[in-house]
């Protein structure tokens, strides 16, 4: 058995490292060693140590991976320090706690039977663990394996099994390499050229395919300080800025604004969209614009996207920021917080299945910032969608690895639906993602600008459009299934 502290504290160095995966480092391999090395420490503890390990394993992933979480909280949100680090360090606890558990069932019922745990058992049973905290309790589905293999031969799988298929292939290339460290070198070998080999060819597989003309488009990013939107001082040359803007979008077919882009309500605003629309229709363009709307039926706001083309069309945010757009607190908290002089809004959010919109002939599957994280959640909208946008404001994040990984997640979205992605964010990384994946177009960060370029519009369904999780699930539970079974019956005195 292993030295406990020494095992712990790899584990969690070894969370740091499988960070780097992600963007923007993008060391793809570096993701997949760690939890190799990681399984070697929970092949070599007791339980309680290997979920003492898979905690800490977790917990340096995600401090590591997820640190622009204090920037937001804190340095825009303007939370009180230990404040912010409560919430940042209660989000990553619980991460952590699903490695830990995982950790700690393998070390209780495996090690019996190396191939089938490292190839079955171990795969199916991390998958399932980041499908589940995808999910249970609203769910954080950051830093999920798969997005830090959008660039490698892996994300082949994507179109056909979602990003946890392509978390199972990765992993399962973790447990070829804890073969090899026990001298299963052949086995280890085959295992990783099937892998990559399936990937490599999936990636030719056409299952999509366009089916009309190019359309013209143009984002506008006006990136504009989060710490600064909102003060009234600032709302009327962010207007200013939003017009001057656009009037160098005119001809574009569609001009996309990014999420909640004028710091006041949609009817508030209306005269002045007015003239702006009356621009575009002068110039034969439609806009698509992210705002928040008030419901005076419901004595709500909601966080929405609308499209001015013939006419108004709008999508409500589904799946709201904790602790950025609701706080799931009690009421002496929010009396607290007022006290504090501390800003806390309840936004509502938008009902689970809305139709796709219309736009220049074109029909949008829509997801507003985060919500794009919820893969399975776009699917429905893809059965009449030719074409996916997606509005982000990523101003609450600084200069921080999360944009990065945001735009990752983003481009996953576009390779599983097949489809042209329209991407308009704040202050960057506005981008056009191509149905494989890869970033046609981007602008830079921080700086006013309008991106111009054209998508087409794709008809047909991806493996992954039509089933959704399914499959994948189905087969983690068959592998995990296996990798007990099997061994169970191999030890004596089971037959």
């Amino acid at each position: 058995m292993i030295n406990p502290r020494l095992a712990i504290l790899g584990a969690l160095l070894l969370g740091v490292v499988a960070a780097a995966g992600f963007a923007p480092v993008s060391v793809s391999l570096a993701t997949i060693i760690s939890i190799a090395m990681l399984w070697q420490i929970w092949s070599k503890s007791t339980p309680r140590v290997a979920a003492a390990a898979g905690f800490a394993f977790g917990f340096g992933l995600f401090s590591t991976g997820t640190y622009w979480l204090y920037t937001a909280v804190h340095g825009v949100g303007k939370v009180p320090v230990p404040v912010a680090l409560l919430l940042m360090g209660g989000l990553v606890a619980i991460m952590a706690t699903y490695y830990g558990l995982l950790g700690g069932f393998y070390a209780r019922y495996g090690r019996h039977h190396l191939p089938m745990e490292s190839l079955c058992l171990l795969p199916g049973g991390w998958v399932l663990m980041e499908w589940l905290r995808g999910w249970f309790l609203s769910g954080f589905p950051w830093l999920t394996v798969g997005y830090s293999q959008i660039d490698t031969p892996l994300a082949g799988y994507a179109p056909v099994l979602g990003v946890y298929g392509v978390s199972l292939a990765a992993v399962t290339v973790s447990g070829a390499l804890l073969l090899a460290t026990r001298r299963r070198y052949l086995l280890a070998v085959v295992s990783v050229a099937c892998i990559y080999g399936a990937g490599f060819l999936l990636r030719g597989v056409a299952f999509v395919h366009p089916t009309g003309a190019p359309v013209s488009v143009a984002l506008v990013q006006g990136s504009v300080p989060q710490d600064e939107k909102w003060a009234e001082e600032n709302r009327e040359p962010t207007r200013q800025l939003y017009r001057d803007l656009t009037q160098k979008a005119w001809g574009a077919s569609v001009i996309v604004w990014p999420e909640a882009t004028l710091p006041q309500l949609y009817h508030d605003a209306v005269p002045f969209l007015a003239e702006v629309y009356a621009d575009a229709h002068r110039h034969g363009s439609s806009l698509v614009m992210g705002m928040l709307r008030y419901d005076p039926d419901q004595d709500a706001i909601r966080n929405g996207l609308v499209a001015l083309g013939d006419d108004e069309e709008w999508y409500y945010k589904r799946r709201l920021v904790p602790f950025g757009e609701f706080f799931p607190v009690p009421a002496f908290v929010r009396s607290w917080m007022r006290l504090q002089n501390l800003s806390y809004v309840d936004l509502m959010p938008g009902s689970v299945h809305q139709p796709a919109l219309h736009i220049a002939g074109l029909t949008l599957g829509e997801t507003i910032c985060y919500e794009d994280s919820y893969a399975a959640e776009q699917l429905d909208v893809l059965k009449e969608a030719d074409a996916l946008v997606n509005v982000s404001n990523d101003a609450w994040y600084g200069d921080s690895s999360a944009p990065h990984q945001h735009l990752e997640i983003t481009r996953m979205r576009a390779l599983e639906a097949g489809r042209w992605m329209m991407r308009a964010t704040n202050n960057g990384i506005s981008a056009f993602i191509a149905p494989d994946g890869h970033v046609v177009s981007r602008t830079r960060q921080f700086v006013p600008e309008v991106l111009r370029g054209s998508i087409t519009p794709y008809g047909g369904m991806t493996p992954y459009a039509r089933l959704g999780n399914v499959p994948v699930l189905v087969l983690c539970v068959l592998a995990m299934c296996l990798g007990l079974y099997v061994p169970y019956r191999a030890r004596p005195g089971t037959r």
